[in-house]
């Protein structure tokens, strides 16, 4: 696999080269922070908001391969992050464009990440990339600027550790307790304020997007965003209406706290999980969970609603999944990839509680399933009714 001709203008001539575990090596040239890192790579199908992917905490310790080729022509601004800093540790890309066209933007992407330490590549062919990925899996990698020697990267590759049994939520987590009041952009003016007699919803950050707290406050919620450590004793004691359960990076498996806090929680209060929150809950219920293959990055991913035969259009970014047959009598399969057919949404068969793969958050991605807020509102108020 060869680099791809120099295009884009990126205002650069630096060399770069990314070297795969197993011995694919690609040049480019450099963008961004210079240095070496070293992580997972993954690549996303979404054709916009790369902004929003780099900040998203659940692509911490990966490098994402964007598979639309142009990158960096809408500049970046600061209303479109999706966390308190950036998480992506690499950026791959066919384009990098350094000049941006965009009323919104602030600055330049190449900028951005070199304030931010994250190392770019461009002028590769992300599609032979993509297709190799799909044959072969996502597998860890070396990107460097600095050591251009393919044999010792591919080497310091193949030494990397992976992800799995790995406890990447440690490092994402806040550190304390906070509210958060913010609800979602409107076009004009700011968005409704919480309401007082909202229900109050402890949200557990696993990594979470500033978006999904967003879409809670939306809905009519009051929010506490509490680390991934809190008992679930400490939940408890702060009497809260629902309890959310976020997204976040790496192997579920690897998490055995936050499994254990969600099992304690279980018919104690309605819950609602997205991607990560979605697989702790499955393991906390008696489940198991698996690595797939490539993974689900981007925002055009097709699930069903069994409940309803309804077709989403879908934003993802896992790349662990619940084995539905674990958990037979315990949990309904509510949600399907249309894809590969893995599992997107899980309900308990008796406890109000359930859970989704996917972002209905978006950001980026489309809006269809936005919904499920409102539905996390509804079964709250149903179990405070009952």
């Amino acid at each position: 696999m060869s680099g791809s001709r120099r295009s884009g203008r990126d205002g650069t001539g630096r060399p770069a080269l990314l070297a795969l575990a197993d011995g694919v090596v690609l040049r480019g040239r450099a963008f961004g922070a210079d240095g070496e890192i070293a992580g997972e790579v993954v690549f996303n199908t979404a054709m916009t908001g790369y902004q929003e992917i780099l900040t998203d905490p659940s692509y911490h310790e990966q490098l994402v391969a964007m598979t639309y080729p142009e990158i960096g022509n809408v500049g970046v601004n600061g209303e479109d992050v999706e966390a308190r800093q950036p998480f992506v540790k690499g950026f791959i890309v066919k384009e990098y464009w350094e000049p941006a066209s965009n009323w919104r933007a602030e600055r330049s992407l190449g900028s951005y990440m070199q304030a931010h330490g994250i190392v770019g590549i461009t002028g590769i062919d992300t599609r032979a990339l993509v297709r190799h990925l799909r044959t072969h899996g996502a597998q860890e990698a070396i990107l460097s600027t600095v050591d251009l020697d393919a044999d010792r990267l591919v080497a310091r590759a193949r030494a990397r550790p992976g992800l799995v049994g790995r406890d990447l939520v440690r490092e994402v987590t806040c550190e304390a307790a906070y509210d958060w009041s913010e609800p979602l952009w409107q076009l004009e003016g700011a968005g409704a304020a919480p309401r007082a007699d909202g229900p109050f919803v402890l949200a557990y950050d696993y990594g979470i997007k500033y978006n999904i707290l967003r879409h809670l406050v939306s809905a009519g919620c009051r929010v506490r965003v509490v680390p991934a450590t809190t008992t679930a004793a400490e939940v408890l004691a702060q009497r809260p209406d629902g309890v959310f359960l976020s997204n976040g990076p790496g192997d579920p498996d690897a998490v055995p706290y936050a499994r254990a806090h969600v099992a304690a929680l279980v018919g104690k209060v309605p819950i609602f999980g997205i991607c990560l929150g979605h697989q702790i809950l499955g393991l906390a219920l008696g489940g198991r969970t698996y690595k797939l293959k490539f993974g689900h990055h981007g925002a055009n991913q097709p699930v069903m609603d069994t409940t309803t035969g309804t077709v989403e259009i879908t934003s993802q970014n896992h790349g662990f999944a619940v084995d539905v047959d674990s958990l037979a009598g315990k949990a309904t399969l509510t949600h399907l990839n249309l894809n590969d057919r893995t599992v997107e949404g899980l309900a308990h068969t008796r406890e109000p509680l359930f859970s989704v793969q996917y972002h209905p958050e978006a950001s980026p991605g489309p809006h269809d399933s936005g919904y499920l807020f409102r539905r996390f509102v509804d079964l709250i108020e149903r179990t405070r009714k009952g």
